[in-house]
């Protein structure tokens, strides 16, 4: 049976029976589990299976793969030999110093932190420098998102059942399948961005059990320690530092107003907002810090910029070498302006308009047909992505007209993923930067169908017609999940069968 949905707010109404409250645990225990344990095995049969396929560098595979493998061999990015590519795929890459003489001596310039690169090498380490190698970290991280988030829209709407149907979204989602199975930065960072928002649900309810006792705050702290390694993958987890960030201390404004509090935004900012500030940027910051562990300790680009301009040494040239460093990434970055041809504008990354093919071949294939098509394209399930986009707007009118903090707080991660790149209009961007924000899509559509679904005190019809509909949606994504599933994962298939999934001209 599910839970009677709770309209509490982020500032307004009073407690009800359904919001955790001072003194009050949240049911669920082992049967919460059963759900998100069941999705993550679901999530493992559609990305493990050959993960290995196709036998290529994918995509910025060419950039990751070998950067990881420099990464573990040197401590930081080598340049590659021109043909360091067919080198690579020519070894099993069980001997990694073998795989290492794909490199010349000499550094290489890349701007991304190394955190990614770093998780992409602990699969080379243990499996090679090989394809299966360089994916099966960041497919693993995909498998554990998908229990991670059953587990989260679980504690929002204190539904073992919205839970489940929230994993087996994200667990049979085309993006998220086809970001498990490459070894790119964006699925390591949309892990990571979604344990630092489960973390601060749970210092949300935790701090609502224990109210109105003063204690620390461990969970944040985990959600710090996310965040600095998010940003030590790409530098947009800096708009979730900020975002998480307010939240959370939009949390504490809200308990206080719910409680009746004199001055409670005056008592927020002292005694919520600047410890929070205090606690979090820093840990963020150090954190982030670590992950340049092996640029400190090598020879890596610019390592020595200090030393040759101003003779600085020690801590204070590593550190200001390091800062060199990232003004002349933020060059790049904001100057990044090169066409491509699956590049795609933030606008169009909801709706699916310009999916990113990360692999296409036609030559030397067999198949029952004449022609034949391999791709791996970073498609979402229309079914999903097109009924999230409408559960936004619906999430939008919840947060607006009833102050539904769940919705809030799902618009928030929301945002903080999509919109910063609208600003970047000139830049070169890609579609399958939107898996950083997937699992908040996800979050509403579930939230949405649990408002289908009705409540105990809804009528029996009510009831009934809102599990029809719920349970026509799931069916139809699932249906087409079976059908994309081909070109999500590389799969050998006639080209007149590869022309019928695509849908849109722009897909193409």
């Amino acid at each position: 049976m599910l839970a009677r949905v709770s309209l509490t707010t982020v500032a307004g109404p009073a407690l009800t029976a359904s919001e955790p409250t001072p003194g009050r645990k949240t049911a669920g225990g082992w049967r919460g589990w059963i759900g998100p344990l069941v999705m993550g095995l679901v999530a493992a049969l559609l990305r493990l299976p050959g993960l290995g396929t196709p036998k290529a560098l994918v995509f910025d595979e060419t950039y990751y793969a070998k950067d990881a493998l420099a990464l573990l061999l040197f401590g930081h990015e080598r340049n590659a030999k021109d043909d360091a590519n067919d080198l690579l795929l020519a070894m099993d890459g069980k001997d990694l110093h073998a795989a290492g003489t794909i490199f010349k001596d000499s550094p290489s310039y890349v701007v991304h932190p190394p955190f990614g690169k770093w998780v992409i090498a602990s699969g080379e380490w243990v499996f090679g420098a090989n394809p299966f190698g360089w994916r099966i970290a960041v497919a693993v991280l995909g498998i554990l998102s998908v229990v991670i988030l059953a587990r989260i829209v679980r504690r929002l709407t204190a539904s073992n059942l919205l839970g489940a149907i929230a994993g087996l979204l994200l667990a049979i989602d085309g993006m998220a399948i086809a970001m498990s199975r490459t070894a790119l930065l964006d699925g390591v960072l949309a892990f990571l961005v979604l344990v630092a928002f489960g973390a601060l649900v749970l210092d949300r309810e935790r701090t609502r059990r224990l109210w109105p006792r003063r204690s620390l705050r461990p969970w944040r702290v985990v959600a710090a320690v996310a965040l600095g390694l998010a940003c030590g993958v790409k530098w947009s987890g800096l708009w979730f530092v900020l975002a998480f960030g307010l939240l959370t201390v939009f949390w504490d404004l809200g308990l206080r107003r719910q409680l009746g509090q004199r001055a409670a935004l005056l008592k927020t900012f002292m005694r919520d907002a600047v410890p929070a500030a205090l606690v979090m940027l820093p840990i963020v910051f150090l954190t982030y810090l670590a992950t340049w562990y092996g640029w400190f300790t090598s020879s890596g680009y610019l390592r020595d910029w200090a030393l040759d301009n101003g003779g600085y040494t020690g801590a204070e040239g590593a550190l200001r070498s390091l800062a060199h460093y990232h003004a002349e990434a933020y060059r790049f970055h904001t100057g990044l302006t090169t066409e491509h041809s699956y590049q795609a504008n933030a606008w169009g990354w909801p709706v699916l308009a310009r999916p990113t093919s990360f692999y296409y071949e036609s030559e030397g294939l067999t198949c029952d047909a004449t022609t034949c098509s391999q791709e791996v394209i970073a498609l979402g399930n229309p079914v999903i992505w097109w009924a999230a986009v409408l559960a936004l707007f619906h999430q939008i009118w919840r947060w607006a007209a009833v102050r539904d903090w769940r919705a809030g707080a799902v618009l928030c991660g929301f945002v903080a993923g999509w919109a910063p790149w609208l600003l970047f209009q000139e830049r070169t961007v890609f579609s399958f930067y939107s898996i950083v924000f997937l699992p908040f899509m996800i979050m509403a559509l579930s939230l949405s169908l649990g408002a289908m679904l009705g409540s105990p005190t809804d009528t029996r019809e009510r009831r009934g017609n809102g599990a029809i509909a719920v349970t026509t949606l799931l069916i139809a994504a699932v249906v087409a999940s079976w059908w994309f599933y081909p070109i999500w994962t590389g799969q050998i298939i006639p080209y007149d069968q590869w022309q019928m999934r695509m849908w849109l001209p722009t897909w193409v």
